[in-house]
């Protein structure tokens, strides 16, 4: 990958490798679909994948996963002898393909020799931030010498999926220069639409519909047949429109009326729209950039990361989430995890916290899932998914990895015994009310699920009347690798910051709506455990600093064997091999996944001493395989806190870049993992704002405690607090905000 400039990369790679990667890394995205960065002739074997945010489906008896919509941008080139211009071709001379990421627009070019003609492609397309539903691409063709080509332009059925195949019932048309394709979910039936209208200009064409089918699944396409003259363009405008649920039942008479006028003026409207995209993304920016002098390559980093999240922010409609790898595709079954509370939502919460309110309310919408799960296991309250669609259910398997020895699935307890992502969300309703003092989320349903938070920790904690203290066993906390553990740190105090959090919005509402009060604690069961909440409160376990200073991860950790991660690595058997669960190599030593009492030192800052996170930064760094993209920038966080920069910047870095190098962990076993990592995204601009420039908001008044990397030399970025607009500068000497 070679960087272009300050807001473009680009790429030449072939490779089935660099094909995977650049999906990933070449994504395009309006919060309402993603588009993985592959170019207009690529088949399934490509994974091209067209996602839309919050459409899930199951096949057969598999796991559940996002629904990969039939591609709606198939253009494809072929010679008089029926032979496939593509970046695979014996043909091909050059490729290369750019992103855009100030403004979310992706182009390729491409040239062929054939026949002693060298023909060159150059296309561009974007999802318009402006219209959630609709998918521009600008085609050019141009050549050297005379030559006859045959296109296809069509929507394609036949796409990649992990679980699939998940659509049925397919139904075509085609009206002119429209191709219509509709089809539904094999679970739900929830009806698809999608179209592909074009205008075509230059060159002499001879059009004609086509339609046929590959292993039962539809390829709609119009065949056209291209007369090129020497330096004079072919030129392709065309606009996908994508609908599902009840937004797919539109007329199809409006269908016919729209492609009329872009047959006519598909190139006028092209250009508008691409204007209107322009503006928004020049709006996001405003609010949502950060600018670093003095590094371009931390720079360059930290803005593509802002653009990966700004792409899957949903803003179209109201309680959606972010996946945790996005809208890259089907990898993690398109679940939302805790990430989104506590590595995502702090840069929306500064920059756009409507964003951060939308995800809330993704969490109220989805309550009653998780308050059957919590029946299901037994338990009173609101056990949130580990891994959470569209309803709230876990979409977590029994079985998340394989024994790369055995080929069978490994039994793991993460959706059992990860009881924190409850108390994250409670966390991350706390942040979002101390920075917009918007209570009025409490009354739409956050109260609730507060409440039901606690409900379920009431009825998961264990009094000990020998210690004369409650006590979290049988746990995973943010370290997989360690599964059901007791007293995990981490976890202790999550539950802790729960059940203070749900006795200060009793007393909130004794004082403003007593009414209320009284109408949910009736409602959720809770009023018989007020005196309990007092007594959790005050009795609950929170694991001290030893004579060391450090925090035991979990009771025991101490007694496991402490070797290096290189020490371990050399037990390896199989690169791919998972290193958690009761057999793995790490389970049994003190090798940590990720940051687990760092995290928690973050999360609670202030209730800890610079010595005590300096010693727990200390030992728990070299005791950590980062075998997470959350891991890092926690690290990155802490090392800043405790006023050592140079240290905190190797990982900021790797956060960064994490996106750009494509040097993520691909397997956990033998399962594919790979796609973008918005959590890491976040943690990129945490590092910087929370990190180097020291920022932080209590009780409704900014602090700033400056300490950047030797080599920047300012840090300007945006914040809103209690619904002020606020532009922050950091340099060496100091601060101003205005």
């Amino acid at each position: 990958m070679k960087y272009i400039d300050e807001w473009n990369i680009a790429d030449s790679g072939i490779s089935d490798d660099d094909i995977l990667i650049n999906g990933n890394r070449f994504l395009i995205g309006n919060g309402n679909l993603g588009y993985r960065g592959t170019v207009e002739e690529a088949d399934a074997t490509h994974m091209p994948a067209t996602i839309c945010n919050g459409l899930y489906d199951r096949q057969g008896k598999k796991w559940r996963e996002p629904v990969n919509i039939p591609n709606p941008i198939v253009i494809r080139l072929f010679t008089q002898q029926k032979d496939l211009l593509s970046i695979k071709s014996h043909n091909l001379l050059s490729h290369e393909q750019r992103l855009n990421f100030r403004y979310g627009i992706f182009s390729r070019s491409t040239s062929w020799n054939v026949n002693n003609s060298n023909i060159q492609v150059q296309s561009e397309r974007f999802l318009s931030m402006d219209e959630p539903h609709h998918l521009y691409v600008k085609y050019r063709v141009i050549t050297d010498a005379p030559v006859t080509l045959l296109c296809e332009r069509g929507i394609d059925g036949l796409v990649y999926d992990i679980n699939g195949p998940h659509l049925i019932q397919f139904e075509s048309d085609q009206y002119d220069s429209m191709l219509q394709l509709r089809c539904k979910t094999q679970e739900q039936l929830i009806p698809i639409t999608v179209i592909s209208e074009a205008k075509y200009v230059g060159g002499d064409t001879v059009r004609q519909f086509e339609q046929h089918t590959v292993s039962k699944v539809p390829y709609i396409a119009e065949l056209i047949k291209i007369e090129l003259h020497p330096q004079i363009p072919f030129v392709i405008y065309c606009r996908s429109s994508i609908y599902s649920g009840e937004e797919s039942s539109h007329s199809y008479e409006e269908d016919i009326k729209l492609n009329y006028a872009w047959n006519k003026e598909g190139d006028v409207l092209y250009d508008r729209a691409l204007q209107r995209h322009r503006s928004v993304w020049d709006r996001l920016w405003k609010d949502g950039d950060v600018i670093i002098e003095g590094d371009p390559a931390s720079q360059r980093s930290l803005r593509f990361s802002l653009y990966h999240l700004q792409s899957i922010a949903p803003r179209h409609r109201a309680g959606l989430s972010v996946p945790a790898r996005g809208l890259s595709g089907q990898t993690y079954k398109g679940a939302v995890f805790w990430d989104t509370e506590l590595f995502i939502s702090p840069y929306f919460l500064s920059t756009d916290p409507s964003v951060v309110r939308n995800f809330i309310l993704y969490r109220i919408r989805t309550l009653p899932g998780a308050i059957r799960k919590a029946h299901e296991y037994g338990y009173l309250g609101a056990f949130y998914a580990w891994e959470s669609q569209e309803t709230g259910e876990d979409a977590c398997s029994d079985f998340n990895v394989v024994d790369v020895f055995t080929g069978r699935p490994v039994r793991t307890y993460f959706k059992d015994k990860q009881i924190h992502i409850s108390a994250d969300i409670v966390y991350a309703i706390k942040q979002y009310l101390s920075m917009t003092g918007d209570v009025s989320i409490l009354t739409e349903g956050a109260f609730e699920v507060i409440l039901n938070c606690a409900l379920f920790y009431f009825s998961y904690i264990y009094y000990s009347p020998m210690k004369n203290r409650y006590e979290v066993l049988d746990v995973i906390g943010p370290d997989e690798y360690h599964e059901r553990v007791n007293n995990n740190a981490f976890t202790n105090y999550m539950v802790h910051f729960t059940l203070n959090t749900a006795l200060e919005y009793i007393n909130y509402f004794s004082d403003t709506d007593k009414q209320f009060l009284s109408d949910k604690l009736q409602s959720t069961g809770f009023l018989p455990y007020i005196p309990l909440l007092y007594d959790l409160v005050s009795k609950i376990y929170l694991p001290e600093p030893n004579e060391n200073g450090i925090i035991e991860q979990f009771d025991g950790y101490f007694r496991l064997e402490d070797l290096s991660i290189t020490e371990l690595k050399k037990r390896l058997l199989d690169p791919k091999e998972y290193w958690g669960g009761a057999n793995g190599v790490a389970s049994h030593t003190q090798i940590i996944k990720q940051a687990d009492v760092v995290a928690l030192l973050h999360l609670f800052k202030d209730q800890f001493s610079n010595l005590i996170k300096e010693r727990n930064i200390t030992y728990y760094a070299s005791r950590t395989e980062h075998g997470s993209s959350l891991s890092a920038s926690m690290h990155s966080l802490v090392y800043c806190d405790v006023g050592q920069p140079e240290l905190a910047f190797p990982y900021f870095k790797k956060t960064a870049e994490i996106d750009l190098t494509g040097e993520a962990k691909q397997f956990a076993g033998l399962i594919y993992i790979g796609g973008t990592h918005p959590a890491a995204n976040g943690g990129s601009w945490m590092s910087v704002v929370y990190g180097f420039c020291g920022f932080a908001v209590k009780d409704g008044t900014i602090f700033i405690k400056p300490q950047l990397p030797k080599h920047w030399k300012k840090v300007v970025f945006t914040s809103y607090v209690q619904g002020k607009k606020y532009t922050i500068t950091v340099n060496k000497d100091g601060y101003t905000i205005c």
